[in-house]
């Protein structure tokens, strides 16, 4: 059985609070019809704060798409080395053990993809797979854990790493007035996040089964209209209510898997908005307590797509885990609409003790990290 190890998480320094978000929206769309709506909306994402790889003014200028990208590539490489060194310590593997890496991220575009760049410079081998996930969005994160799983269980000896690497801000369209635009002004941040999935050993979750489901005909609820200023995002006003349709998917997996979902102890899932949150607690039968850690990468981060689930899992390793054999349920949600989810046990757990880990300026600011000790 693959082990989903202790994820590293890294964001940016500069930070935008809600207050900043409101007064800009103001300030910008005195004469937008429906301005209040709009205010009331990003008020009620619950963002407290979110993290942005430029400064605000600079992530309100345009530049054109090519300088965007020339940015989203120079900010990968400066970033992204710090949470991959440190998830592969979490793992206790070295990159020359890895097998497969999985690169997951729908804010930038690069070919070949950053995995080639990683095996070139931080000593992973030639013979490492490369995996490039891009548009399954917010899902990715779910997926990237889920074909981690197959590849281990495929091959049992096996080390997956997982990367995420989402600048959202960089994805900003100053001419985009939908409604829906100036909502995901309001809700998406930046993050990169890395996480190693070992076929044998570990510590943290040991995932048993897997599985995906997409909502028929939903295909333009979430979407990137692609143009010459680059990636439009296009959401849909049903998306907030697309858990009434994905939950009773969420039990089939489990009841498949002989598990009953009001029996689990610990739930890591994707946040892309209160809302979501809301309805699995009404549509699952839970309390609101089995979402603490997604409300809480969402309250402190905003949406920060395909890195959601493993900040959250981040956060339950933070609290010092669950008993072993707990179960638990992991689950990114996105385009499609499309629901990726993994179902397994914690194993191995530890006591942890709290360390800063110091890294380039780069690569700062790092999420405080804890580590089993020995």
């Amino acid at each position: 059985m693959a082990t989903l190890c202790r994820p590293s998480v890294a964001v940016p320094d500069h930070v935008i609070t809600m207050e900043q978000t409101l007064a800009l929206a103001r300030e910008m769309h005195a004469d937008h019809p429906q301005r209040d709506l709009v205010l009331r909306l990003i008020e009620n994402t619950g963002v407290r704060t979110r993290h942005l790889v430029q400064p605000v003014e600079d992530t309100l200028r345009h530049p054109g798409f090519e300088s965007r990208n020339r940015l989203y590539e120079a900010e990968a490489k400066a970033r992204v080395p710090g949470v991959v060194r440190r998830a592969l310590a979490h793992a206790e593997v070295e990159p020359g053990d890895i097998d497969l890496i999985v690169y997951v991220s729908c804010t930038g575009f690069m070919m070949p993809s950053l995995t080639a760049w990683l095996i070139n410079t931080m000593g992973f081998r030639p013979e490492t797979r490369q995996l490039p996930i891009a548009q399954l969005g917010c899902a990715g994160g779910g997926a990237a854990i889920n074909r981690a799983h197959d590849f281990c269980t495929a091959y049992p000896q096996a080390n997956v790493l997982i990367v995420s690497c989402e600048f959202c801000s960089l994805c900003y369209q100053p001419t985009d007035l939908g409604v829906g635009s100036l909502l995901s002004n309001g809700l998406f941040g930046d993050a990169v996040s890395a996480a190693v999935v070992r076929g044998e050993g570990g510590v943290g979750v040991r995932i048993e089964r897997n599985g995906s489901h997409l909502v028929p005909d939903t295909e333009d609820w979430i979407s990137y209209a692609v143009r010459d200023t680059g990636f439009h995002f296009l959401l849909d006003k049903r998306v907030p209510g697309t858990m009434e349709m994905l939950a009773p998917a969420l039990k089939d997996l489990v009841a498949q898997h002989s598990w009953k979902i009001p029996e689990m102890d610990f739930f890591i899932v994707h946040a892309g908005g209160p809302r979501i949150l809301d309805d699995l607690c009404h549509y699952l039968d839970l309390p609101p307590e089995m979402f603490r850690f997604s409300r809480a990468t969402l309250t402190e981060r905003g949406n920060i797509a395909s890195s959601v689930v493993f900040d959250a899992l981040a956060r339950l390793f933070e609290e010092g885990g669950v008993e072993n054999g707990a179960g638990g349920l992991i689950a990114g949600f996105g385009p499609g609409i499309t629901a990726e989810t993994a179902i397994g046990r914690w194993v191995g757990a530890a006591p942890v003790a709290k360390v800063v880990v110091e890294v380039p300026a780069a690569e700062k600011p790092v999420v405080e990290a804890a580590v089993p000790t020995r």
